[in-house]
């Protein structure tokens, strides 16, 4: 796998007149978790569906590895994303409805899908349905969803909502797994801790603005 890069060039974007994104710089390489704080409505969740390709900038450039979104590519590939909750069948099982997921990708091998659920806490063989999950075993579902095709860019706005402290801890531990395989982590969470924990770098977004935090962020031991 090599190392991914995004970057993000003077990217601008509004709705009806109202300016969300505004001027916004950032450059990001595998093996890193780049962190973004902000308040609700700051722009950190219109930015990841600008960098998915949910969304197009109304100036500025977003490139992966050097293609352009919205000219070369028109959705981002090869990336596990937690934005919102996943239209899950809640009738099936948390397995059958990753393994349908995976299924439109045309893939069969289903011991990925085993893989993914057991690293997250979740019992593949459960029979339980989705409807019968609490919000954080649906949260362990959807880390699952992002990571079981061994994705090199992960996106991830509040991936440790309605985790208990137990389920925060393992999820921090898989994080930095997945950072130390090389891959590409945005994340971003109201958790003050859970940015310390991981993040290389620190961006904080205000009324569209991106800056980079000049504060110093300390790994715990172990991670």
């Amino acid at each position: 796998m090599g190392q991914c890069v995004i970057e993000i060039e003077h990217v601008s974007k509004s709705f009806k007149g109202m300016q969300v994104l505004n001027d916004v710089n950032m450059t990001c390489s595998g093996g890193n978790i780049y962190g973004i704080v902000g308040h609700n409505g700051s722009g950190k969740t219109v930015l990841f569906k600008c960098i998915c390709g949910f969304l197009r900038v109304d100036s500025g450039n977003i490139a992966i590895n050097g293609k352009v979104m919205g000219k070369d590519l028109d959705m981002l590939k090869h990336t596990g994303i937690i934005i919102e909750e996943p239209g899950y069948i809640r009738s099936l099982s948390g397995f059958r409805n990753l393994e349908y997921l995976y299924r439109i990708s045309n893939k069969k091998d289903t011991a990925a899908i085993h893989a993914a659920m057991l690293k997250v806490g979740l019992d593949p063989c459960a029979r339980k349905k989705v409807c019968n999950y609490s919000l954080g075993m649906r949260q362990r579902l959807a880390i699952a969803q992002a990571t079981m095709e061994d994705q090199e860019i992960l996106i991830l706005d509040e991936p440790m909502n309605g985790l208990d402290k137990e389920g925060v801890a393992e999820m921090r531990k898989f994080f930095s797994d997945q950072r130390s395989m090389g891959k590409l982590i945005l994340l971003a969470s109201h958790n003050k801790e859970d940015i310390e924990v991981l993040c290389d770098e620190v961006y904080e977004m205000s009324h569209g603005t991106l800056k980079k935090t000049a504060g110093q962020f300390f790994k715990l031991p172990g991670l």
